[in-house]
């Protein structure tokens, strides 16, 4: 009775394999890895020229393995303050589902196939922006939030990198239209983690985290949200002179872009967390549409 007692709780705490995988599949955090991937896709899409569909997939696919990479890196060295947070306490490393150095040996495994893969399939330039955004997110964005609330614009950098990495995996060279989709997905990223700064202040406290809203305080974030997001209106409107976007595409940028300014300003007197959240979302929104646009406009 008691053989059987011991292998029933053995079976019950024994890692599922689909819940496993599935695990291992979250050290990737899949929705931002899904948001680099449309990037790419969106930079290749505008880029003049043609690279084909068996090397444009092998690209796409590719960035988003380096992504999800750096995020397992991520997952690993920030295990212990992911513990301490409530939002990240259920993370697979601090709920103690996965072992961490399995996610250190996917962290360093994954790049190493497929960075190469990004120069057979891309071009070298495509594979060394990717290393570059590898190696800043895990080894500069990463320990700097630790020590000081510029790494918010550290971390925008690797960020803005795979929509320039689908440019020049088409035209092989940085030029002007490259750096224009760097510097769009570089002035959204500002605004929209201030906003998550700002919401979850409290939570990056406890974590030992500092950032934006925890170092320079709530008032002085939503100024910073609404002077951002201001800039970020040319820098969506800056594709349009360049002929990557019609007129469709710069209605749809100016009357989101106004909406978004608009409501940070609206936001600069207000307290509280709610109205940092919808902000957020509306930022999502943003993008989300902006690339549609550019789509269509395409």
């Amino acid at each position: 009775m008691l053989a059987v007692t011991v292998a029933t709780a053995q079976a019950r705490t024994a890692p599922q394999p689909l819940a496993y995988l599935k695990d291992l599949l979250l050290l990737s955090k899949p929705r931002l890895s899904g948001l680099v991937m449309i990037t790419c896709a969106g930079g290749m899409w505008l880029a003049p020229g043609h690279i084909g569909t068996a090397r444009a997939v092998l690209t796409v696919l590719a960035t988003a393995v380096v992504v999800g990479a750096a995020n397992a890196l991520n997952c690993y060295l920030e295990r212990d303050i992911d513990a301490r947070m409530r939002r990240t306490r259920d993370r697979p490393l601090p709920a103690g589902r996965v072992d961490p150095f399995v996610a250190l040996g996917l962290g360093i495994a994954a790049p190493a196939f497929a960075i190469p893969i990004l120069s057979l399939a891309a071009n070298g330039l495509t594979a060394l922006l990717a290393l570059v955004a590898l190696l800043t997110y895990v080894l500069v964005y990463t320990p700097m939030k630790q020590r000081s609330a510029t790494a918010l614009f550290v971390g925008a950098v690797p960020g803005a990198i795979p929509p320039l990495m689908g440019w020049t995996s088409v035209t092989g060279g940085v030029d002007a239209g490259g750096l224009a989709l760097f510097g769009l997905l570089f002035a959204w990223q500002l605004p929209h983690f201030l906003a998550i700064s700002l919401y979850l202040r409290e939570d990056y406290q406890r974590g030992g985290l500092r950032m934006f809203a925890s170092v320079h305080g709530e008032r002085a974030t939503r100024l910073w949200m609404a002077l951002t997001t201001i800039l970020l209106l040319p820098a969506s409107l800056a594709l349009v002179p360049l002929g990557l976007a019609g007129t469709g595409y710069a209605i749809t940028a100016a009357v989101l872009g106004l909406a978004l300014s608009a409501y940070a300003i609206s936001g600069i007197g207000r307290e509280g967390g709610r109205w940092a959240r919808t902000f957020f979302l509306g930022t999502l929104v943003h993008l989300t549409v902006l690339f549609v646009a550019l789509f269509l406009s395409r």
